[in-house]
């Protein structure tokens, strides 16, 4: 039989040629004209439809529809988005990249959705897919960063820097391996270096699993780069869901972990080790080999603490705010529960570094033991949710304001070996922070301190003072909502009264409570930027007003005593900026706070500020469409006044803000003004290897003999968010510059690059360039971002290759501005002596 697969031995196979078929050839033709006219009637929907025919049916016109196909898919994901129908949403894409796989304006554009939804590791998927295509295409560049950020989080680099931590986890792991412990589970094992570990020393088997898929994924690549491919089996699923034989052959003799948090226990250990120990882990036996975890236990410590910038991230501290009473704003609650009952609204605990609190804190006691545990003792994890709640006694040793309970814990790893997560410690830790309720605390006092672990969340809660043989109780007290100094009143006695009087609890003021976020509470804290914009405010509602008398005379005809001055306020979150602009009379205020609660909040302050009822409205309750909040309060009417929220928290420029101020220009009546008005940018050449050391893996010899440090370096990011400037560790190495200015009112003096020439003021390395905002309200009144009340946070960008330089050397910046997001990079340096 001849063989039906052979070629011809001579030329190609002729191509067969494809018939004309017309009625195919009629219907992508109608579909394509369809397509086109759905387009311009704006049923984008449908026109999505016709374009997927055509393009199914017809792939030859793809390079003449590409761009079409694109904005039609855009548009009508939006109108799928603003009415919740994701999961089409999501369809339509899968769609799009059916046809086009390689489009990287597609994938990012995807990402941007699956961010948005929470789906972090897709989003990152397709951002680095769309970067591998357009390595310069600065969305996807953008939103890579950003997401990077979510995705490997930056204690994983300060983690891999610490020698001392990975040589005392390391050499725990050898000596157990060595002991006998041959069979190994890492759980939880992010880069794989600790699986890796207990392969090098010896161990016949290793398995690790990971839950988060850009982990799992890393892991994979490091593991395979360092030659451990076939040794170490790695797994994508929690520990939780492990059973053996289904996923590992047999039980394991030494489980590895850190799934610790500032905490200890917010990452789920208690609840991971009780299930390796009942399922995955060689149970407890006298005789014949037994299981073991590293860290063997851990015991934690507190210590209750005064610091203003606690406090004014986590309860109201003024009266008023830009002329406003807050007497009856109710009670405002951050997020952070100092309650022993568990909430499944609130958060137990925050964390930060004590050491790096601008401000710093003042120790009111000892450090005091809150908890040992024993990772080794299964009755022990199994018993600690029900364990009594623990009473402890404090001392106070010194007398200051009670603001929180700050925690920490030491690990042990064995028998010798231990890491501390204290805050005098040079780690990669932070503390963990209970805000409690406000008391003045003196010498002589003992404070009360209730310690539990419901829920397997150690939670520390103040519940008592001690003073003289009285107790008062604290967790029944409803704090004042403004303390502005600490409590003190100069007669004891009445100081003790007082306080036993707060035990009859106000029943309004306990219903009426609302939960602001700290960001949103250290806002309302932040007396200088209200005081500000109620100013700005003032000066331009007496212009306009001058204006419209003007006008009046000029023409001889009175205005509508009815008519108003309209303010939109589309700061994000809670904000008291459209009131403000409401008590100043004649105006007609728009806020966007969304929030039930927080809306009730608004409208208590505004009857109690004399703040006529119609005079103040959610904006939010009149647009159809969130991604529509700048359009004009009517058709007849234009804005007074239009407030930008500008800045996130953050650090950085709010995305799409020039594009939001592009619009709001052109819905503000002949003097009408956007606030701000001017953005200037600040910075500053620094050298500082704690920022070197918290953006990627330093250095060029590998940690602890692998090779990590080009896989996790992949996912470093050049801006550095959340930075306290004024207590980072470095060394100024210039005055503060004028890097940029972003102008909101005039589109005419703005450009897209600028070079910034600084000199250096002392020698040193230039790591990074720590940068802040002047918010110009107008041309006289601005806000500093840099500023000790500001609730803002800094940014730095950190310079991959750091730069030598000597005092007097100038130094050339590139600043760029794309789509409201600032980049800079260092272009050149010129010595002084090249200068002659």
């Amino acid at each position: 039989m001849p063989n039906a697969s052979a070629r011809p031995k001579h030329g190609r196979r002729a191509r067969r040629r494809r018939r004309e078929d017309p009625a195919r050839n009629e219907l992508v033709s109608s579909s394509l004209e369809s397509a086109q006219q759905c387009l311009f009637n704006q049923d984008y929907g449908t026109a999505f439809v016709h374009y997927l025919l055509v393009l199914n049916l017809a792939p030859v016109f793809k390079d003449f529809a590409k761009e079409s196909f694109r904005f039609t898919l855009f548009k009508w994901t939006e109108e799928l988005d603003s009415v919740g129908r994701i999961q089409d949403l999501f369809d339509c894409y899968e769609q799009a990249l059916e046809l086009f796989p390689a489009d990287e304006v597609i994938l990012n554009s995807m990402g941007e959705h699956l961010f948005r939804m929470g789906f972090r590791d897709e989003a990152a998927g397709h951002f680095h897919k769309a970067l591998k295509l357009r390595p310069d295409y600065p969305e996807a560049r953008e939103n890579f960063y950003r997401v990077a950020n979510w995705l490997v989080e930056r204690w994983h680099f300060l983690m891999l820097n610490d020698r001392g931590r990975n040589r005392k986890y390391q050499q725990a792991i050898q000596k157990a391996v060595q002991s006998g412990c041959n069979t190994v589970l890492d759980i939880g094992t992010g880069t794989g270096i600790l699986g890796m570990c207990a392969k090098k020393a010896g161990a016949a088997e290793v398995y690790a699993c990971e839950l988060s898929k850009t982990m799992y994924e890393l892991a994979c690549e490091v593991v395979t780069a360092n030659g451990m491919d076939g040794c170490i089996k790695i797994l994508h699923m929690k520990s939780l869901e492990m059973e053996v034989p289904k996923d590992i052959p047999h039980r394991v003799s030494l489980v590895v972990t850190e799934t610790v948090d500032a905490g200890l226990f917010g990452e789920g250990i208690i609840e991971s080790l009780i299930h390796a120990w009942r399922h995955l882990l060689l149970p407890p036996q006298e005789q014949s080999a037994t299981g073991r975890v590293i860290p063997a236990g851990a015991t934690v410590f507190g210590m209750a603490v005064e610091c203003l910038e606690i406090r004014r991230h986590h309860r109201l501290c003024v009266s008023e705010v830009g002329s406003l009473s807050l007497a009856a704003a109710g009670e405002l609650r951050s997020p952070v529960s100092c309650s022993s009952e568990p909430d499944d609204s609130m958060e137990p605990y925050t964390t930060e570094r004590l050491s790096r609190l601008p401000g710093g804190y003042k120790p009111l006691t000892e450090p005091f033991t809150a908890l040992n545990i024993d990772f080794n003792n299964v009755q022990e994890l199994e018993g600690l949710s029900s364990r009594e709640v623990q009473k402890i006694h404090l001392p106070v040793t010194q007398e200051g304001e009670l603001d929180a309970l700050a925690v920490w814990f030491q690990l042990h790893l064995d028998e010798e070996s231990s890491l501390s997560t204290g805050p005098q410690e040079d780690t990669c830790w932070e503390q963990a922070i209970y805000p409690v309720h406000s008391f003045l605390l003196k010498p002589l006092d003992e404070l009360i301190v209730e310690v539990s672990c419901r829920d397997a969340y150690l939670r520390l809660c103040s519940v008592a003072v001690l003073r003289d043989g009285h107790e008062i109780r604290l967790d029944k007290r409803v704090d004042s909502q403004y303390t502005g100094n600490p409590i003190s009143n100069q007669n004891p006695e009445a100081e003790l009264c007082s306080a036993l009087a707060c035990l009859q609890t106000n029943q309004n003021q306990t219903k009426d409570f609302s939960m602001l976020e700290c960001s949103e509470m250290a806002l309302l804290n932040n007396h200088d930027y209200h005081q500000s914009f109620c100013s700005a405010l003032a000066k331009l509602m007496s212009q306009l007003k001058v204006k419209w008398q003007n006008q009046e005379r000029g023409s001889g005809v009175q205005s509508d005593s009815s008519d108003l001055l309209y303010v939109l306020d589309v700061s994000e979150g809670f904000s008291l900026l459209s009131l403000i602009a409401a008590s100043h009379g004649h105006v007609k205020a728009y806020s966007s706070v969304e929030k039930k609660k927080q809306q009730e909040v608004l409208k208590r302050l505004a009857r109690s500020n004399n703040i006529p009822e119609q005079h103040l409205e959610f904006w939010l309750n009149h647009v159809d469409d969130e991604h529509g909040i700048l359009q004009r309060p009517s058709r007849e009417k234009l804005w007074s006044a239009i407030i930008l929220d500008c800045v996130e928290t953050c650090g950085l420029i709010r995305q799409k803000l020039m594009e939001k101020a592009s619009l709001a220009r052109c819905l503000l009546e002949e003097g009408g003004r956007i606030f701000p008005e001017k953005i200037v940018v600040h910075g500053m050449l620094v050298e500082s290897d704690t920022l070197l050391l918290e953006s990627a893996v330093q250095g060029q010899e590998p940690t602890l003999g692998f090779n990590i440090a080009p896989f996790i370096n992949q996912f470093t990011v050049p801006v550095h968010v959340f930075l306290d400037f004024s207590t980072l560790e470095c060394r100024h190495l210039s005055e503060c510059v004028e890097l940029f200015v972003l102008d909101l009112m005039d589109a005419t003096a703005n450009y897209t690059n600028r070079e910034v020439k600084v000199q250096a003021t002392s020698a040193g390395r230039i790591t990074a360039i720590p940068f802040w905002y002047h918010i110009y309200l107008d041309q006289e009144i601005s806000v500093s971002t840099l500023s000790k009340n500001s609730h803002w946070k800094q940014a730095a960008v950190v310079l991959q290759q750091p730069l030598e330089v000597q005092a007097g050397d100038w130094v050339r910046l590139a600043v760029k501005l794309h789509k409201s997001t600032i980049s800079m990079s260092i272009h050149g340096r010129t010595a002084t002596e090249d200068l002659g």
